[in-house]
């Protein structure tokens, strides 16, 4: 059985290999946008994952198959095949990367490119020269376009971050771009108004995610450039859906930028082989089909047919989404020839056309061939609470589960078990811009430590102070301290019947619970040094108390006390009420859970809104966490489908251009 399957491989590994590199590459091009979203879409992220790591080897290894596989000796028409994996190398359009990391590798993705032209090459000239001269023809058009997809490297290059900061040194770009759209934005009221404020307000994304340091030049064309900038930003400010909405469009461009081809393709060269290839293409298929057969296989025929099919139906998709793509809107703005933009501008050409390609996604044909998705953001996000959590592990049956999955090294993927999502709604969104230029330094820093505007001694006098020893060195400590004390107050207040706005509630558990799972799930997008201990330290003692609770009744917290809902349950109530008012302080030893209790009890004896300064105390924790986040875990979560914290981030770097402006208009009327 061995020997035959043995066999049964070496006769067909070429006619597999090449159909397997195809079916990589079709998974590719329908599965690659899903991670610009995370509803959803997780499962079929393993797929596309695999499909990514697989591509580039399953090419390699096909044509290292056809090259030294003594087949290729009688049969041209194999040796044709190995053009088609050039073209597959290539990889599609919408993705280059698939981690920040790979754009570090670009040298090597270029290296197994020249490789693979060299082995092309010595491929052609032993096994298709003198197989007939359309065959030839065919495979020389082919392997043109494929040699010219090798831009995937570039792309590659163009996105490491040393590299993105050198392009942004010269402004010409913008500032054509700024200028034009000003001056002729009324020609485009029938497309997205909101997409071509993003792409003029995108270099300011760009410059905030490398951290970027521009010299400002002080000419007048500068200067109208950055008035329009401003203006364009005070008028979202109006509106803060909109501002919403441009925030989450400049994030999608910057997806494009560090995960797709977006940089070698809006290109006059990118344009060109986008029209060529599709072209070349269908000659080739035409070559092949005048071609004589007689000496062929019929299976190696089908093979060929579906290799040439398969590669017009991916090409014209790539021509078609190009062409629709609103970078070219952005392309023609910025182009020097006066009379390509008029004319495909200002007689709204471009602006017809694209409402044509999108006429036809619309239709079947083209939801099969133009697989697209949106360029908003998911709008969801994580829910972790401490005490829920800790209540649902004290179970005798969840300790027995939880146990098997770390000795089976599956704690990681059992601990998501009390991880959720939810819908950002309008209240979030609202809080989350209540942030001013006012609040921020001319760093682009906030002025205060988290907290600390927030609970200022103008509406809260002498809080700070009295909590000046529980507040938290690290912010990691701080959030697990604040989060627990939220959950004690707000069951506190809840028991007492205090009537306070069910919005401020929902609002403070929700960001109180985003917090905690950022912290869990994603502690590289916090300021400080990860400190996991911190978070387990404090879960063995909450543990500690909620056992007392549940006692060995197997399967209790799995009742329906424990939901996916801000709301908490009962027993949460029950526990949080039993660590604020029996447990004395000498019998926790954590210090964060006797943080927690200090500033619950302070809190729950001042006159003020307790409700109302927690839900301001957690929209400072998220400014500060998103002003002061690594900016590469800024890019890397736009992999995954990006985080609230990072609109967050976004929307205060556009505030802090309103801020830098205002400092350069006061330093210019000084001096």
């Amino acid at each position: 059985m061995a020997g035959g399957a043995l066999g049964f491989w070496n006769d067909w590994a070429s006619q597999i290999s090449v159909l397997l590199s195809l079916f990589f590459q079709v998974l590719l091009h329908i599965f690659a946008n899903i991670r610009r979203r995370k509803d959803g879409s997780s499962w079929l992220r393993v797929p596309l994952w695999v499909a990514y790591q697989l591509s580039d080897s399953t090419a390699t290894y096909a044509a290292g198959q056809l090259l030294f596989s003594g087949a290729t000796k009688d049969h041209h028409l194999i040796a044709f095949w190995v053009p088609f994996l050039l073209l597959h190398l290539g990889s599609p359009d919408n993705i280059t990367a698939y981690a920040l990391e790979d754009s570090k590798l670009w040298g090597r993705h270029l290296l197994s490119l020249v490789v693979q032209v060299l082995a092309a090459a010595i491929v052609l000239y032993r096994h298709i020269v003198g197989g007939g001269t359309l065959l030839m023809v065919a495979a020389i058009l082919i392997s043109v376009v494929g040699v010219a997809h090798g831009p995937c490297s570039w792309a590659l290059r163009s996105a490491k971050f040393s590299n993105l900061q050198s392009s942004l040194k010269l402004r010409t770009h913008d500032m054509h771009h700024q200028q034009f759209y000003t001056e002729h934005q009324d020609w485009y009221n029938d497309g997205d108004p909101v997409l071509q404020h993003a792409h003029s307000l995108f270099h300011i994304c760009k410059r905030g995610i490398v951290d970027c340091v521009i010299a400002v030049d002080e000419s007048d064309s500068e200067n109208e450039v950055d008035s329009q900038d401003i203006k364009i930003i005070h008028g979202l400010l109006k509106d803060r859906e909109q501002m919403w909405r441009v925030m989450e469009m400049e994030l999608s461009l910057m997806y494009d930028i560090l995960y797709t081809k977006a940089s070698a393709v809006h290109c006059w060269f990118g344009y060109c082989i986008r029209v060529i290839a599709p072209l070349a293409i269908a000659t080739s298929l035409v070559l092949f089909q005048l071609s004589s057969k007689d000496d062929y296989s019929l299976v190696d025929v089908v093979i060929t047919y579906i290799l040439l099919g398969g590669a017009l139906v991916l090409e014209t998709k790539s021509l078609l989404v190009a062409l629709g793509s609103s970078w070219v809107f952005a392309f023609l703005c910025a182009t020097q020839w006066d009379w390509l933009r008029h004319s495909a501008l200002c007689a709204g050409r471009w602006q017809q056309l694209r409402h044509t390609l999108f006429s036809l996604r619309r239709s079947w044909p083209g939801k099969m061939i133009m697989t697209g998705s949106s360029r908003r953001w998911s709008g969801t996000m994580g829910q972790r609470n401490m005490l829920r959590s800790c209540a649902r592990q004290a179970d005798p049956t969840s300790q027995h589960l939880s146990n098997l999955s770390k000795m089976l090294s599956l704690g990681k993927w059992w601990d998501r078990r009390y991880l959720w999502t939810i819908d950002v709604s309008e209240k979030v969104k609202k809080c989350a811009q209540s942030v001013t230029a006012k609040d921020m330094n001319t760093m682009g820093l906030l002025r205060t430590r988290w907290g600390e505007r927030a609970l200022n001694e103008e509406d809260y006098p002498g809080l700070l102070k009295e909590l000046e020893g529980y507040h938290g060195v690290d912010f990691h400590e701080s959030v697990i301290s604040w989060h627990i004390a939220t959950d004690l107050i707000l069951a506190k207040i809840d028991r007492r019947g205090d009537h306070v706005s069910d919005n401020h509630v929902e609002l403070v558990s929700v960001m109180s619970n985003y917090m905690m799972f950022l912290l869990v799930d994603s502690p590289d997008m916090l300021p400080g040094l990860p400190q996991n201990w911190l978070y387990e330290q404090t879960c063995i003692q909450l543990k500690k108390i909620c056992t007392k609770h549940i006692g060995g009744s197997p399967g209790k917290s799995f009742r329906p006390h424990h939901h996916r809902g801000w709301k908490p349950s009962e027993l949460e109530k029950e526990i949080a009420i039993d660590i604020l008012s029996e447990f004395e302080l000498s019998n926790v030893s954590n210090p964060r859970l006797t943080y927690a209790r200090v500033i619950a009890d302070k809190l729950l004896h001042r006159k003020e809104d307790v409700v109302f300064a927690l839900l301001l105390l957690w929209v400072d924790f998220l400014s500060y966490a998103a002003n002061r986040c690594n900016r590469e875990a800024h890019a890397r979560n736009l992999g995954s489908g990006s985080e609230l914290l990072t609109v967050m981030w976004l929307y205060l770097e556009h505030l802090h251009q309103v801020k830098e402006r205002n400092y350069r208009s006061l330093y210019n009327s000084l001096y």
